[in-house]
Formats: structure tokens, sequence, C-alpha cells
């Protein structure tokens, strides 16, 4: 009997195994492509603890049986690509819970973002670490992902909003995962279950390499590389929600979430920067943030070229209802390269406050503070000012997957990031990288947490162009790691970065990686060849050829 006739036996969602449906699942905004045996759209709880069951019953005669979860699909890495089960949430797995006075609400992984912050919105909350991607993603890969965005800089990333989790493990049965005092995790290690051992081994390995563990941490403001084993235990409370944050389902399959909104301001300002050289950046990033900006962004020359050549389209992507009146408000951008030339990096500096006044004060008092630096400044005091700056930095990777044509890009060193007062040294020598490969790009990031996003242009039909891929990859990573940075510091590993993750943490840390993945899944059920799992060779023979 087929695998997906066998599911159908016993499962109420939808099971498809046609062509169309396996072609659509085995991409996802990554250079990947891997094609599924089945694509299972679980219809409730009961679904996902079955086909847990099914694998975990059926994993001794068929060992290339997997489950991999998959949200919106918007991934960067290849997190949720398979060559066996992907269980897709996002049709069924999208209730919404309200959300309370204290500010928390309870989503379920196939929840799209959109719909999510139109929620909360109304009740005058976000969720601040929404990535660039907003408008398409899903909260299942927000949270699996350790997702941040534009607002990292002041409020963190995910990790820091997500209370509890309700997830299916190895056995087939739902848990409900928070933060533990001690004498509470002591309860739950007496229990004589999967659960019980689960805590029991977690502590224990997380206890005895207490030092290590706290000394491994990176020390840079954002990552999402490797699992987040630092923030499990701090002598006084336990916290596994941590583990699964970021820990992209190969520890097992999240269900529901609780997260932690925060306020939202009324009103908001940006101070725009046009940066001639990199020479400048650390010391205007070290003066700008004392301010304490909502968002510290950036976006670099070759991404403004990109905006300016595709304009009428790009008007469009922005679903401008006027395009003529939107393209007259970049005519002082226009006269500004005209008169000045390109500026290397454009800088975005937004403030937000519960009046008008406090922004504008602010932003004023910055501008003057910078003057020093000789550089051009502009003050978009309202949100439609600030708009078309937001959606050349937000829109960028749309732009280039929709607008280059024989090319296509190929996220393989998209997220690297460290600390803001090594710029200086950092960017010149990764520019170098880049031409030296002869790489069409683009580069924008947070340049307040010292995080880019460098998102190549290839043709990937070609094998000397898939060949520069692991050189170029191999180069940014070590550059990175020399200035004690970290690979990902919010997309994640997936595919692309698991081999290189030994060359950031060191064998000891490696390991203890590969421990906890053995305590929650010593069949490799959840999402293998992933993350520590990772091969280069595997990865490398899987990138789209067009």
């Amino acid at each position: 009997m087929q695998l997906a006739d066998e599911l159908k036996l016993f499962l109420r969602g939808d099971v498809l195994a046609d062509d169309v449906t396996l072609t659509t699942y085995s991409h996802d905004a990554s250079l990947f492509e891997v094609k599924p045996q089945v694509v299972v759209r679980p219809k409730d709880t009961e679904d996902v603890k079955n086909i847990v069951r099914f694998v975990s019953q059926k994993k001794k005669t068929n060992p290339g049986l997997s489950l991999t979860a998959r949200a919106a699909g918007t991934d960067m890495t290849g997190g949720p690509l398979t060559e066996s089960i992907v269980l897709d949430f996002s049709k069924y797995f999208n209730h919404l819970g309200e959300v309370s006075k204290e500010g928390e609400i309870n989503t379920e992984p196939g929840v799209y973002y959109r719909d999510f912050e139109k929620a909360t919105l109304a009740k005058n909350f976000i969720f601040p670490s929404y990535p660039a991607s907003k408008g398409l993603c899903a909260m299942g890969g927000i949270v699996n992902n350790n997702s941040g965005g534009e607002r990292s800089l002041v409020y963190g990333k995910t990790e820091q909003y997500v209370t509890e989790l309700k997830m299916i493990l190895r056995d087939g049965k739902e848990y409900t995962f928070r933060k533990f005092s001690k004498k509470e995790l002591q309860a739950k290690m007496r229990l004589r279950t999967v659960e019980g051992e689960i805590y029991r081994k977690l502590f224990k390995l997380v206890d005895s390499n207490y030092d290590l563990i706290k000394s491994a941490k990176p020390g840079v403001s954002k990552n999402s590389a490797g699992l987040n084993i630092w923030d499990i235990w701090d002598k006084k409370y336990f916290n596994p929600v941590k583990l699964f944050v970021g820990a992209q389902g190969t520890l097992g399959l999240m269900t529901e979430a609780k997260i932690q909104l925060v306020k939202t301001k009324s009103h908001s300002g940006m101070l725009v920067v046009f940066l001639k050289d990199l020479h400048s950046v650390a010391k205007l990033v070290q003066e700008v943030l004392p301010f304490k900006p909502t968002s510290f962004e950036s976006f670099d020359d070759h991404t403004l070229r990109l905006a300016l050549r595709f304009l009428p389209g790009f008007l469009k992507l922005l679903g401008a209802k006027n395009l003529l009146s939107l393209g007259l408000k970049f005519l002082p951008d226009f006269w500004l390269i005209l008169t000045q030339g390109m500026p290397k990096l454009i800088l975005l500096v937004e403030f937000e406050g519960d009046n008008q006044k406090e922004v504008d004060t602010k932003i004023e008092t910055l501008y003057k503070k910078l003057a020093h630096f000789g550089i051009k400044m502009r003050i978009a005091r309202t949100t439609e000012e600030a708009a078309k700056y937001w959606a050349i930095r937000r829109e960028s990777f749309n732009l280039l997957r929709n607008k280059v044509r024989d090319k296509r890009t190929a996220p393989f060193i998209d997220d690297v990031i460290v600390e803001p007062q090594y710029l200086p040294e950092f960017l010149p020598q990764l520019y170098a990288i880049l031409d030296r490969y002869q790489l069409l790009y683009t580069i924008a990031g947070h340049v307040g947490n010292g995080n880019f996003h460098v998102i190549p242009l290839m043709d990937l039909m070609q094998e000397s162009e898939r060949a520069k891929i692991p050189k170029a990859a191999e180069e940014v990573y070590n550059l990175t790691l020399k200035f004690g940075g970290s690979l990902s510091a919010e997309h994640n590993d997936g595919l692309i970065r698991g081999p290189y993750l030994e060359a950031m943490y060191g064998e000891k840390v490696m390991k203890i990686f590969r421990e906890i993945k053995k305590i929650f899944d010593p069949q490799d059920i959840f999402n293998p060849g992933k993350k520590m799992e990772a091969n280069l060779k595997y990865a490398l023979a899987h990138i789209k050829h067009g």
C-alpha cells in the first residue's frame, strides 16, 4: 500500500500526493528544492498525534519516514523542505484567541501574521518582533525560527514574547511547556512518563554543563543559530519554551503558542541619513543608540538603485492607488542623487511616542547631534512621509524575486550579525568578498544591531554560478566569526547554515545540541537533516537549477 493511502485510513485532514502539490511543497523562499513524498494538512490535534504515532511505529521498517512542519512556506533556509511527509498547518490550524486585558493571546501555527496583527491592533497591542515578511509569513514560522525584525533593537526577538507552548512530542501526546520554578521542575522530573524522562535528562545536561553553556552564548544582540541552550536554566527557573523557540521543529510539533504583546505607540517619526561612505558608520551608530530609537534600519546603494530602476513596478508592489502622486514623492531623492551622487548606505532612524511633540523633539535633537558628520539628512515627520523608505527596506527581497530576469534570489549568506562597532572594518571586507565572486547583490538590514541581509542574484542554471555558493559562504562566515558574530541573527539555520554550526560553536557545544536532539527525538522523527544535522553535500545537491 502506498504511504498516502495508509495515511488516508486514519487521518481526517487532507492527504495529497499529486505532482502539482508535491512540486509546490518542494520549495520555500530559499534556493533549495526538495520534493516530499506526501503532504498532509492535519485537521486537528488528534490528526497530529496519530501521525506522530504512525511514523514512530513505522520508523524501523521505513527509516526515511519523518515529519516536517510547514506554515506559510516563507523560510529562507530550506527549513520546511523534506523528502518524506510535510505537515502543512496553514489550512486548519488557523484559530486565534482573544487578546486579554494583560495583552496575551493564544495562536495556532497556521495563523498568518497579517491576520494576527489586525486582531492585536484592534486592541491597541502589537507583537513587536514581526519580521519584514509580515504580509506573507505565519506564526508557526515566526516562533520556530525565533524571528526578529525592524523593532528588535528595542523590543528583542520572538523568544522574549512566547510564554507558553503546546507541543506534540515523540510519543504522540500533547504537552504544555512554560517557565517553571525549581520546585515545579522537581515535580515534573518525578513523573514516570516521556515528559518526566525529558525533564530529567534535559535538566541534567544543562546543569552539568552550566558554565560551558553560558560561555558559549554568542556576544551579539540577536542569534538564531543552533539551539537556545543558554536561556533554559538560570539556577532559579527552568524554561524549556526558550529551547523550542527557534528549533525549527526538530524537537516536536507546535500546536499552539501563548504570546505576550506590548502596547502600541500612537505617534512616530523618522530621521533618514544618507552616507557617502562606510567610514563613519560605527561612530554614527554609537551616537544614535543612546536616543533609543524604536527602529534603526539600513539599505545600501544596490537596493536603492533597484527600487529606482523598477519604480513603476515598485509602486504597484506598494499597492499605490495613485502611482503619479507616490512617484512624485521620490523626486527629492532623485535630486539628491543627481547633485551629490548615490549614497553608499541609507539609514532609517525611527522613533515612537505617546505624542508627536515627544517624537519631534528626539528627531530634531538627534539631527543637530549628527550635524558634525557633514552628512545629508531628511526628516520624515509622518507615517506617509516615511512609507517610501520603509517600502524600499521591506520590499527589496520581493523586488529581486519578481523583477530581475534570468537570475533568481540566492539567500545563502543572508543573515550575518556582528557588533556595530566592527562595521567600518567588517562591511568593506564583506563587500570585497562579494565583489571578488562577481555577485550581483543587495544588502539591507538592522544596522543598529549590526545585522545584515545579503541577497545575491544568480543564474543557478550555470554550474559555475552554483560553484560560487560554498566558497563565498565559507569566506563570509569566516569573516563573521573573526569578528565574534553569529551566522544567523533571525533567519535560522535549516539546510544552508547548519553545516557551519560547528565552526561557530565548537565540538563541545555541538555535542550538547546533538544530545538534546536525542533526548527529544531519538528516532529522528522531527525534521531530520536540519540545523546541527545538516549536511553541506546534501544541501549543494538540492540547489534549484532555475
